[in-house]
């Protein structure tokens, strides 16, 4: 297997986005990564798309070669595959992508993330991402996603203490960061009471503790590390990547507050990656949830289980510390485009791992971790990049 380097990034602005199409989004995205890694379009040898529920949202599937066809690529005659994992399909595109290029499959592969989730009802939309939980033995007795993360939040405030201000720190975070962020969907700060005081969606989350669906895309091009250098000033390393999943219902796991799938990911990311969490300068935590981001700081070994509510109420992870989370304001704020998150994380990581990211930037920044989940936990997967200097 052979080193593999991000060697360009791009991402459109996420939001509600009535005025573009899912094809629009996807190439402009793509092409932005092209750019930026300063290649063409015949240097590709394979196109990986993450996208959850095309066919649901926009009543079309079979989209990786749509995309391509409408980018003008249809005449190189690439593959072009669909990745779905529910919210960490584009973590898991850019893992298949990252797998091709270190077996020398292919040496230049797109990795896009995309999802167009504002043109059907909010009822309807609803229905869609709660279909990434178990349907028969949850939803179907009237369990919705919130819900299901709201008996996370419950049972981790009744076993470590946790209160309902701590759950609330990280979405006033998010939010401070979005507003430094010009791509984010929403870029107004928010108070504490604010969070704390939102209307009720599922006690304990309400609706500041829960990220919006949004319209958005994002890219990266990855070539090997050898010779990336000829593509861009600061190449950026992918050192691990890394899969777990776990039960799809909630009552079968062995911990409720505990997400396995997160702890085994990160593990064997850290192993690969020959890293340990107090390396990480920046991480960007898939935070849909509150109560998630909390959960996953106690999994990924940045705090120990049980401490995360501490963390949170000290701004451990706010610039307090040596490790700053969700610069880009996580998916509570910059935006939750399902198909496009764990891309547009890596994208995030990249700009801070360069030194481009303007206000955001974390200073010294050299190594930064990407963290996607699908479901409630399901499927969990964790990336880690260094900056080559």
């Amino acid at each position: 297997m052979r080193d593999v380097a991000i060697l360009g990034i791009g991402m459109t602005k996420f939001g509600e986005l009535w005025d573009h199409s899912f094809r629009e989004i996807g190439i402009e995205a793509g092409f932005q990564a092209l750019v930026d890694g300063k290649l063409g379009s015949h240097d590709l040898g394979g196109l990986y798309l993450g996208n959850m529920a095309s066919g649901a949202f926009l009543e079309q599937e079979h989209i990786a070669p749509l995309i391509l066809d409408y980018a003008g690529l249809a005449g190189h005659h690439l593959p072009a595959i669909r990745v779905e994992a529910g919210g960490a399909s584009g973590a898991m595109a850019l893992h298949e992508g990252y797998l091709a290029v270190a077996s020398g499959a292919y040496d230049f592969v797109v990795v896009g993330g995309a999802e167009k989730m504002t043109d059907v009802s909010d009822t309807e939309a609803a229905r869609i991402v709660d279909a990434t939980a178990d349907t028969e033995w949850e939803l179907v007795f009237g369990a919705t996603l919130p819900s299901l993360w709201a008996m996370v939040a419950r049972k981790h405030m009744h076993e470590y203490g946790t209160r309902r201000e701590d759950l609330a720190a990280l979405p006033v975070h998010d939010h401070q960061m979005a507003s430094k962020n010009p791509l984010a969907h929403f870029r107004n700060k928010v108070t504490l009471d604010q969070v704390v005081n939102s209307g009720m969606v599922a006690d304990p989350l309400g609706l500041l503790d829960c990220a919006p669906l949004s319209d958005g895309a994002a890219a990266v091009l990855l070539g090997p590390l050898e010779g990336a250098r000829k593509y861009t000033d600061t190449p950026v390393k992918i050192a691990a990547s890394q899969v777990a999943c776990d039960t799809m219902a909630l009552h079968h796991r062995r911990d409720l507050t505990t997400m396995d799938s997160t702890v085994f990911a990160g593990k064997r990311a850290f192993s690969q990656a020959r890293r340990k969490p107090s390396d990480v300068q920046v991480a960007e935590i898939d935070d849909a949830y509150s109560i998630g981001g909390l959960v996953a700081l106690e999994d990924l070994g940045f705090v120990a289980k049980g401490e995360g509510g501490v963390a949170m109420r000290d701004g451990r992870f706010f610039g307090k510390g040596p490790t700053q989370i969700n610069t880009s304001g996580g998916l509570k704020a910059q935006g939750r485009p399902f198909g496009a998150v764990g891309v547009a994380q890596v994208v995030e990581l990249v700009r801070q791992l360069r030194g481009e990211a303007k206000e955001r930037q974390v200073a010294g920044a050299q190594v930064g971790l990407a963290h996607n989940v699908g479901g409630t936990g399901a499927t969990s997967v964790v990336t880690v990049l260094e900056r080559m200097n």
